[in-house]
């Protein structure tokens, strides 16, 4: 048990939620979103439907931290309710995707934003990037800190003033915008391309889960860890749709829809061509910040999940100040081949889907819980978190299954890969 000197209050834990939370999908999505969807209202309720979620998987997960003890998160929940090979599938899709892929794509988008300078910043300089980063959080825990601290204040404190100078300025005449306040969302919730610009949003409050990691570590669990989550998804959702709204009315439909780099577009707009492009290197520096805290928390998991393996053994070595360097690498190198096999928006639609199905799993764990094992919320009326939750995950996997079966496929495939893996790991491990 921590001491008390050694937990944190609530505005931290509401802190780690705002920076695991906010990265690459706020500032790349809306033009996948706008290729489909284009009234405001559509675009506005899918991020409002999105925090909703995120509010209420935090919640599950916060009962479910506060249950099973140990370190693990995901891991534990699935291999103590359903089966092992369910906490093995779930090591493997943290190792191969669930971190990895964010890395990759936040190096992607990095890469993009600063093509804004006339040089072409290819899948060669993302792939630097991640190694440079991973680099760091080598040399010892202190470093690793100050590092991610860095970063995450640039990360916070860039929102907060975009936000105010988007809102603040005045659109350009001449440019237009793509806002559009018509009764067309009536007929655009009801497209199966509302549900799959759903995955996209889902996948930009990932984050959430972070709950399950640092309950422990928090004073007065009971009542500050619902304030933290309750707090931070708030800030978090109300900033993803001021974001969107600065995107939209700084840019019209035809110079954001199908585009990456959506924030940079509008900058250029909104501030014109020299601060503009200072708003894109300030959208990469803060996503040094989440290519930190994916391979920094991945590491940490993969590590320990690789001590209770066979085949993944030598990635549970540390160095003799603690740092898994193995896994960070691992993670690295993972994230570099990503790179290389596919393009951002197909690595971003596998990841999300993935990922969407293994929280569902995750969360659908809390029907294992009795009354009397919940310590946070009392009432049988939390059930209809964990319900919500799951129905949408449901309507969301199955049209993006439909809408992009490729993608998908890849994703089930990538499972299917790790249930062999997990067979031979039981098998050579028997052997030994």
């Amino acid at each position: 048990m921590s001491t008390t000197s050694h937990q944190i209050g609530w505005k931290t834990a509401a802190a780690i939620v705002v920076s695991n939370m906010i990265g690459t999908g706020i500032f790349t999505t809306l033009g996948f979103q706008l290729s489909d969807i284009t009234n405001t209202y559509s675009i506005f309720l899918l991020w409002i439907i999105g925090g909703i979620l995120a509010l209420f998987g935090a919640f599950c997960y916060a009962e479910l931290g506060s249950h099973f003890k140990g370190n693990g998160g995901d891991f534990i929940y699935l291999n103590e309710t359903y089966h092992p090979l369910f906490g093995y599938l779930i090591s493997w899709i943290s190792l191969i995707i669930g971190f990895s892929s964010p890395v990759a794509l936040a190096a992607l988008a990095m890469s993009k934003y600063l093509s804004a300078f006339d040089f072409t910043f290819g899948n060669g300089f993302a792939i630097v990037a991640i190694f440079l980063v991973a680099t760091t959080l080598s040399f010892s825990l202190k470093a690793s800190s100050r590092f991610h601290n860095f970063f995450t204040f640039i990360k916070v404190t860039f929102i907060i003033v975009l936000i105010i100078v988007g809102v603040c300025l005045s659109e350009s005449p001449q440019i237009g915008n793509s806002l559009n306040f018509s009764d067309t969302w009536k007929d655009e919730i009801m497209l199966p391309a509302f549900a799959t610009s759903l995955v996209f949003v889902t996948y930009s409050y990932t984050g959430w889960n972070s709950a399950s990691y640092i309950a422990g570590e928090i004073k007065d669990v009971q009542k500050n860890l619902p304030k933290s989550l309750i707090i931070g998804t708030v800030f978090v959702t109300i900033s993803y749709l001021l974001v969107n709204y600065i995107m939209l009315k700084h840019a019209p439909v035809s110079q954001l829809a199908g585009k990456e780099d959506v924030m940079g577009e509008a900058a250029v707009n909104m501030l014109g061509d020299t601060f503009g492009k200072v708003v894109n290197v300030f959208i990469a520096l803060q996503l040094i910040a989440t290519i930190s805290g994916y391979l920094w928390v991945g590491s940490r998991l993969t590590q320990a999940f690789a001590k209770s393996t066979y085949l993944w053994k030598p990635l549970s070595a540390g160095t003799t100040k603690g740092i898994p360097v193995r896994a960070i690498f691992a993670h690295a190198v993972i994230a570099a081949i990503i790179i290389l096999t596919g393009s951002f928006k197909e690595i971003f639609v596998y990841t999300a889907f993935i990922l969407q199905l293994f929280a569902s799993l995750a969360i659908s764990t809390v029907y294992f819980l009795k009354k009397e094992d919940r310590k946070i919320f009392r009432s049988n009326a939390f059930y209809i978190f964990p319900t919500v939750f799951l129905l949408f995950s449901i309507y969301i996997l199955y049209f993006t299954f439909i809408h992009n079966p490729k993608e998908s496929l890849i994703g089930l495939g990538i499972i299917a890969v790790g249930i062999i893996l997990y067979l031979i790991d039981r098998r050579l491990s028997k052997g030994v």
